[in-house]
């Protein structure tokens, strides 16, 4: 096969434009197979068979690729989720089994055109975040092999970032789908938990763990994210993907929680520290507001994951297997493994009530901000480093992130900077359940801002823009036009509600305004009229959908909620007046505004 026809990076808009331009996906598949043969990072643990593999891609060679959303999509599975035609090994091959089926997950991406290469390597029984703790060799980092990938989604990363595979599926239970993005220049979705499906996949917590998605670009996570997900009626622990709630567009204001500065742990790191302020620098630059957070309920929740009775349930997902063949299991895996079957009832309630009590401090951070920041490691340490002290280095690992799923947040690990000794640092950006698609979008305005290659290419980002159907949008906008303007007596009835100020906007040239009759409060109308109207004075306001319908029932007759034009020629819900209850009412057209008319009366 000509190199030249082979695309520069396998990001999905580049490999998407290769296959317009002749490229067949046999043609593809035969490289990218030599490729991950020859792979000498311990990324692989098995590859589909050749002849398998080009099986696969061949019958894709006479179809549309427009007619499929993943055509002919390279990816990897780590191995601890099922994928039929190769065994599951968990990282430990006296466990394997050779599953009938593919997980559900996996079943969808096929459907969607994608094409396994095979199964990845990982920390055994996906336990630990550092990628050593693996009879199939510690995962080498794909900048510098002496340097850990990170865990326990270790060969997943690595192949994408080495360009065997556009995407990959990992698992996260404390970390394991965000530090391996880091620490190989990856974006790194951890998903709102239960909105991809687990089934046919091995637990390490199950009632924590998520499926998770490495790409090189928000985008593409995107893609992947909206054909992975979906309800799973026989998956006990799937949801349904809500409505999400505020996103955060190019020039629309956000706030964003930054740990206190003495919270802010790199564990010796001379470097990190600079460049994570960088990065906070970068998000105030596209919009947002930068405020102090007491991070110290979040790290109390971390510190439960594996200082508490959740260990039991790593125990639980393998007890028979362990009991029986313990010498089949990695010495670190097995001493943590072993240590959950100690936990009883009485400390798992004690915890779970603990919990209960921190995820309501937690949660309340919500009410000043909309997302958080923090790094996605405070350290990157060296292969030789972990194996001299794998617990404590681990433990450092999972400062930032242990804490995620106990919560159900949603989280996007993005790469942030090239440090000058070339290893990736990077920063995580999450948010509550269901923001995974408003966290993508910003994560894209962050890759596009940063000029980051991508993985360990150097091939320059792609321009491209997130479109992520099924995803169901849960804010509403309603224009609003006297007493729940800004600082007057009936706001709080937005803010109460979690509203926030889009900005001041006025009406078409179409309407009269008027001051009703009654009170307090003073209320305002506005009728729509074919001739003799004028421009009014508002504020656009974003509510959450599921709060719209309270706020609704409370407005007075004549009031109510339509269509109000404004003066681009766009309709927004708002305020709108029934003509029949102008009796008594004052025409106060001429302010154009509320404020107006009020400052009037005042000077009066």
């Amino acid at each position: 096969m000509n190199a030249t026809t082979l695309p520069a990076s396998l990001d999905l808009a580049t490999l998407a434009a290769a296959y317009r331009a002749g490229l067949k996906p046999s043609a593809l598949f035969a490289h990218l197979h030599d490729l991950a043969a020859a792979d000498d990072h311990h990324a692989w643990i098995s590859l589909l068979p050749r002849g398998e593999l080009l099986a696969r891609a061949a019958a894709l060679d006479a179809v549309d690729p427009a007619s499929l959303p993943l055509y002919g999509v390279p990816f990897a599975v780590k191995d601890n989720i099922d994928l039929a035609g190769l065994p599951t090994t968990a990282g430990c091959p006296d466990y394997a089994y050779d599953p009938a089926d593919s997980a559900v997950v996996v079943a969808r991406l096929l459907a969607a055109g994608a094409i396994p290469l095979g199964k990845t390597n990982l920390d055994q029984f996906a336990t630990g975040l550092n990628g050593t703790r693996s009879p199939y060799g510690a995962c080498r980092n794909a900048f510098k092999p002496e340097f850990i990938s990170g865990g326990s989604s270790s060969g997943s990363a690595v192949a994408v970032a080495a360009g065997q595979v556009s995407f990959s599926l990992g698992t996260d239970t404390a970390g394991s789908g965000r530090v391996p993005a880091a620490f190989n220049n990856l974006v790194g979705l951890k998903p709102s938990c239960g909105v991809l499906s687990s089934r046919g996949v091995v637990p390490a917590c199950r009632s924590l763990d998520s499926v998770s998605i490495f790409t090189l670009t928000a985008t593409d996570a995107a893609a992947v994210f909206a054909v992975a997900q979906a309800f799973d009626a026989e998956d006990a622990y799937s949801w349904p993907l809500a409505p999400h709630g505020r996103r955060f567009p190019a020039g629309a204001p956000f706030r964003f929680g930054v740990p206190r500065r003495e919270q802010l742990a790199f564990f010796g790191d001379a470097e990190n520290p600079a460049l994570f302020d960088a990065a906070v620098a970068r998000l105030t630059a596209l919009g947002g507001t930068p405020v102090d957070l007491d991070f110290s309920p979040f790290l109390e929740t971390a510190r439960l994951l594996y200082g508490g009775p959740w260990v039991a349930e790593r125990y639980h997902a393998i007890k028979d297997f362990i009991e029986r063949q313990p010498e089949s299991v990695f010495p670190v895996t097995r001493e943590i493994t072993l240590g959950g079957g100690k936990a009883t009832a009485v400390e798992a309630f004690d915890a779970a009530y603990r919990l209960k009590a921190l995820k309501r401090r937690c949660d309340a951070v919500w009410q000043d901000v909309d997302l958080v920041i923090t790094p996605t490691a405070g350290l990157h340490p060296t292969i030789a480093a972990v194996e001299a002290e794998p617990l404590r280095i681990n433990t450092d690992l999972g400062y930032y992130t242990n804490f995620m799923n106990l919560l159900d947040y949603a989280a996007v690990a993005v790469p942030a900077a090239m440090r000058s000794d070339g290893l990736p640092f990077g920063v995580t950006l999450f948010a509550p359940a269901f923001q995974d698609l408003p966290l993508l979008e910003l994560a894209n305005r962050w890759q596009q801002d940063s000029g980051l290659p991508l993985g360990a290419s150097g091939q320059p980002l792609p321009t491209s823009e997130i479109a992520a159907p099924g995803v169901p949008d849960g804010m509403l906008r309603v224009a609003v036009c006297g007493a729940h303007l800004s600082g007057l007596p009936l706001n709080w009835q937005l803010t109460q509600r979690g509203g926030r100020l889009i900005g001041a906007v006025r009406s078409a040239p179409e309407y009269r305004f008027y001051a009703l009759a009654g009170g307090p409060p003073l209320r305002p109308g506005m009728v729509r009229v074919a001739s003799g109207g004028a421009a009014i004075e508002m504020e656009i306001w974003e509510l959450p959908a599921r709060e719209f319908g309270s706020f609704v029932a409370g407005i007075p007759a004549p009031l109510g909620i339509g269509k109000v034009k404004l003066a681009d020629g766009s309709q927004v819900s708002g305020f709108v007046c029934e003509s029949a209850g102008l009796e008594g009412a004052e025409d106060i057209t001429h302010f154009a505004g509320w404020r107006s008319w009020l400052a009037s009366r005042s000077q009066a």
